[in-house]
């Protein structure tokens, strides 16, 4: 078992504050930072950007230069060993002469594998398993499309205390306060990918784009569209094309893509939805949706988090709740999900769970 000291891991949490940097633009990419010292002391440092730019390690090396040799390489993934649109990271770290490599967690990735076993091959220590969690979860999109083949699925939903999310007619803008509506703006900028319905396209007409977060990439807009029923004037199609799933084949809606999944009912089949997305990079697809969709995607396991902002506030029985959902004959028999994390904004709550 690795025996860390706390120069270890001060140097870790600084990589994956690094790492973190990335949050925004690293997709498809995982989000990686690394940090080179030697004698106590940072010698050179970097993260990986976006795809097709240098990595975190060749960005340290470069920072380092003739300093990296006899340094310890602090990484929050484990070195790539593969040549892609950037050489492989093991090699470099091999050819500047680092003496010993942390890594927090094994790339799950299978054509990036063996890096670890590259660098003792060449006689580098190494020892893994750092602050393991903290990098898994910086990355969760990407080990789930690395493991699953699916991405991260998080469901946000915005909320009154009777649990409510919208009147009767769908119409939901807007139910949360300032403080809420730009945080969940950070959520859907971090995120590869923003899926909403046909229902809250017609209700709302939103654009679902990034506004409150200065990022240089839109994340990829999806609409969950079975009968093609998007008009061409929808806010959601201006600017960047917009990946519609649909029920049937069918008319293509300007600046859109097309993609017919039917499931049986003549709806979108919604794992295989899932699985197209991920072929497609996206590592974590963010819902902002009606009751219904969201129903179904709860109803056929698509969700893994729920992003829950709650304001102190009552819209009554007629209007419409959270998630479409059959009712349970028994509370044993309950979806049960686990709290991850709770906020204060402003006045809501913002409640993170997961299944």
């Amino acid at each position: 078992m690795n025996s860390f000291s706390e120069l270890d891991r001060a140097m870790m949490a600084r990589a994956l504050a690094l790492a973190g940097k990335g949050l925004y633009t690293a997709t498809p990419n995982p989000r990686v930072g690394c940090v080179l010292a030697k004698d106590g002391a940072v010698v050179g440092e970097g993260w990986h950007e976006k795809a097709g730019a240098p990595h975190a390690e060749a960005n340290a090396l470069a920072a380092a230069g003739g300093a990296a040799k006899g340094a310890t390489a602090y990484v929050t993934l484990e070195p790539c060993n593969h040549q892609g649109r950037t050489p492989p990271c093991a090699q470099a770290l091999i050819r500047a002469g680092v003496a010993r490599v942390v890594a927090a967690v094994r790339d799950p990735n299978p054509k990036a594998q063996l890096g670890a076993e590259t660098l003792e091959a060449a006689g580098i220590r190494l020892d893994i398993g750092l602050m393991e969690d903290e990098a898994r979860e910086l990355n969760i999109g990407f080990f789930s499309r690395m493991t699953r083949s699916r991405p991260w699925v998080r469901m946000k939903i915005a909320a009154t205390l009777d649990g409510r999310t919208a009147l009767r007619d769908g119409r939901s803008r807007w139910i949360t306060g300032p403080e809420a509506r730009a945080d969940g703006h950070h959520w859907r900028a971090r995120a590869c990918a923003i899926l909403t319905g046909i229902g809250t396209v017609k209700a709302d007409n939103p654009r679902l784009t990034v506004r409150e977060v200065a990022t240089p990439r839109q994340p990829l807009r999806v609409v969950v569209d079975s009968r093609l029923e998007i008009a061409d004037g929808a806010r959601i199609l201006e600017g960047e094309r917009v990946l519609v799933f649909a029920g049937r084949e069918g008319r293509t809606p300007k600046n859109a893509e097309m993609v017919a999944l039917p499931n049986a009912n003549g709806k979108v089949e919604l794992p295989a939805m899932l699985a197209e997305l991920a072929r497609r990079g996206v590592n974590e697809l963010h819902v902002e949706a009606g009751f219904r969709l969201n129903g179904s995607l709860v109803r056929e396991g698509c969700v893994d988090e729920f992003l829950v902002y709650l304001n102190p506030s009552l819209l009554g029985d007629s209007a419409q709740g959270m998630v479409d959902l059959p009712a349970v004959d028994a509370l044993e028999a309950r979806p049960r999900l686990r709290l991850h994390a709770i906020a204060r904004l402003g006045n809501e709550l913002r409640i993170l769970a997961r299944r």
